[in-house]
């Protein structure tokens, strides 16, 4: 009965994923042309809708409050469902103040679906599992993105942008609603922890969180920047970079996944930070388009290493702290996506190439800081081995 009802979850986690990445994948095509073409918006305006898009990150936490009132499967579907009608409506309100609320609403579902993923992945699966479970869904969604991005491709030139952002997200809101009534859980977990928990002993997965965000924000903000201003990169050039980053994370998440399993945290993540602080060094270094389409590839193949950290937790952390932990995780994960695009922007109009030697830096601190990572491990393992007798 419990392979089951593991399977049912791992049904339930991988089509919502799946709808997830492709509603924001429609959204995040779509959102700047729509913004300038057809609202007629200015960089001004689209910077401030992308900072208050990343508000519901910070508040992530009150997931856990959330779950005092429904049931963390089912707040993950609704979440799903708000995503959906976010997208749906965009269309609807061509206006900045439109577009401030369907943003904000579209990254209420996005977050708040995250924070549920992660948590219900952590619980339902157990450390020796977990880590493929992430890397298969992972796979599961690249290959949906590659998918909604040849839709748009052919479909886009066809039809209104109201019509694209309504029927993308209605779909997005019926499997919401297949996921509300899903039944995938199990009454024999150990009940999670109905309000915030910070613990000092989890010091050093609050600090790798809050790190991996300042990475994610560099190359999200960055590197396709720099990839167009210094290097032309036109639309087309892009996308079909997307498309292939998609493909490869299709073959190569499953496999990071068993890495994990096999060789640990400390090993996997230690060979993520020791590559990037080459690659954001050749960031700033490098001269030539084709070696840095390479370099974009490689940064976001260890982009997904990231998992890592979750599954480290997972081994580190009392089984009633995984909910709440990872909504607080996601809050601190965050505070970076505040702090790293207005400081890195300030820093590139003095030499773009400042923004990625702080990046080299920060990786290289943080594989000092993952080298603690199997100490923690033991640590815990004897707190629990203690606890237990």
């Amino acid at each position: 009965m419990q392979t089951i009802k593991k399977d049912q979850m791992f049904i339930f986690l991988a089509v919502m994923s799946v709808v997830t990445t492709m509603g924001f994948q429609v959204w995040r095509t779509l959102f700047n042309n729509f913004a300038v073409d057809v609202v007629g918006l200015g960089g001004n305006h689209v910077g401030m809708i992308q900072s208050i898009r990343e508000v519901p990150g910070f508040l992530a936490l009150l997931v856990v409050y959330a779950t005092l009132m429904i049931k963390e499967h089912r707040l993950s579907a609704l979440s799903v469902i708000i995503l959906g009608l976010g997208i749906s409506l965009t269309g609807v309100f061509p206006s900045y103040s439109g577009l401030i609320f369907t943003t904000l609403l579209m990254s209420f579902g996005f977050h708040y679906f995250e924070t549920t993923n992660q948590s219900l992945t952590l619980q339902y699966f157990d450390k020796h599992t977990s880590p493929w479970v992430m890397g298969k869904i992972r796979s599961y969604s690249a290959a949906s993105a590659i998918l909604i991005g040849l839709v748009l491709f052919f479909v886009s030139s066809h039809l209104s942008y109201e019509l694209l952002f309504g029927i993308l997200g209605l779909l997005v809101i019926i499997a919401g609603l297949w996921g509300i009534v899903q039944h995938p859980t199990r009454e024999d977990l150990v009940p999670q922890a109905k309000k915030m928990i910070l613990r000092k002993r989890y010091s050093l997965y609050y600090f790798l969180t809050f790190m991996a965000g300042a990475r994610r924000q560099i190359f999200v903000a960055f590197a396709v920047f720099l990839l167009v201003e210094k290097f032309h990169f036109t639309v087309k050039e892009i996308t079909l970079l997307f498309m292939f980053n998609n493909t490869v994370n299709y073959f190569l998440s499953p496999l990071i996944g068993r890495a994990i399993i096999r060789f640990g945290e400390q090993k996997v993540l230690s060979l993520e930070y020791f590559s990037l602080i080459f690659i954001f060094i050749a960031y700033a270094t490098v001269e030539t388009k084709a070696v840095m389409s390479v370099l974009y590839i490689l940064d976001h193949i260890f982009f997904n290493f990231s998992m890592g950290i979750r599954t480290f937790f997972q081994k580190v952390g009392d089984a009633d702290h995984m909910a709440p932990t990872m909504a607080v995780g996601f809050t601190i994960n965050h505070i970076a996506a505040v702090v790293i695009p207005v400081l890195g922007g300030l820093a590139w109009i003095v030499d773009y190439r400042i923004p990625f030697i702080a990046g080299a830096f920060m990786s290289l601190i943080s594989l000092v800081a993952v080298q603690f990572i199997t100490k923690n491990i033991q640590q815990a393992d004897l707190r629990h081995a203690t606890a237990s007798s």
